[in-house]
């Protein structure tokens, strides 16, 4: 017995004839306890909002998808509803345009809650202040669209309304079916952006000398053009599989953009195709 346990010792020791034990592979369990390096941010890069890598689990692009378009919804219908609150109620259009301080205290509003969805990645992350502010960001901006839709006709509203949901629609499955990868345009954007800013300030500095109704028509063009394609390419980025993509933690800036997407989009096409009450 004693011989034996010392020639197994011996021949552990011996390198020349062990052979080398294979690592036995680690469980589901364990391989994912520290979370996926494609979406946790282990890797170096991976925690960016805006990321080149590509998604190979379908269920979570599918999961993150649904997320998206589920508070998307929530966002438009709210929208709706302060649109034909404020377009059909006579008097709270009366009211709204009676009372214009309300109108800048909602877009001082926006623009802060926008800032810190976009720029600051902790609250827009952190459960549940980014839904607060995202819910801030929706009213006040809901109010804004409102008081614009009261301006005009209530006819034109919802001729404006639907000619957006066709559009938009329009876009969405389009970005979804094309092999074109919008996401790679950034210049075609970028040089939108400057015309449609040129445009606003000549419009801005022109129209306290009088009403230019071309330039107006020309600046509203450009503007429903510029976010269609913005909303195809946010679209895109939340799909995935394309140069760039959004990250499956970043839903609430995904939902952020595309809202503002159709809300410009609307409002553009109001300027455009809408009859205002004087007339």
């Amino acid at each position: 017995m004693t011989q034996g346990k010392v020639s197994v010792t011996s021949k552990s020791n011996n390198d020349s004839d062990v052979q080398p034990m294979a690592s036995v592979p680690p469980s589901y369990e364990e391989a994912t306890a520290g979370g996926s390096p494609c979406y946790s941010g282990a890797y170096p890069g991976d925690g960016e909002m805006l990321t080149e890598f590509s998604w190979d689990d379908q269920n979570i692009r599918r999961i993150f998808i649904r997320k998206v378009y589920t508070i998307l919804m929530i966002q438009l219908s709210v929208t709706i509803a302060f649109v034909a609150l404020f377009v059909f109620c006579e008097p709270v259009k009366y009211y709204i345009q009676t009372n214009p301080g309300w109108y800048w205290a909602s877009y001082v509003v926006f623009f802060v809650t926008y800032l810190t969805l976009s720029c600051c990645r902790g609250p827009r992350r952190q459960f549940p202040w980014n839904l607060i502010l995202l819910m801030i960001f929706t009213l006040s901006l809901s109010y804004m669209t409102g008081m614009l839709s009261s301006y005009y006709n209530t006819k034109s509203v919802i001729i404006c309304l639907g000619i957006t949901a066709l559009v938009c629609l329009a876009i969405t499955i389009f970005s979804f079916q094309t092999k074109i990868d919008i996401t790679s345009c950034q210049g075609v954007l970028l040089v939108f952006c400057t015309v449609l800013f040129i445009c606003g300030l000549v419009l801005a500095f022109t129209l306290p000398f009088g009403y230019v109704p071309w330039l107006h028509a020309v600046y509203a063009v450009l503007g429903a053009i510029l976010f269609c394609m913005f909303l195809a390419f946010d679209t895109q980025m939340l799909m995935g599989k394309k140069q760039y993509t959004i990250s499956p933690e970043e839903y609430i800036f995904a939902t952020l953009s595309i809202y503002l997407d159709i809300v410009y989009i609307f409002s553009f096409i109001l300027q455009l195709f809408g009859t205002p009450e004087r007339e």
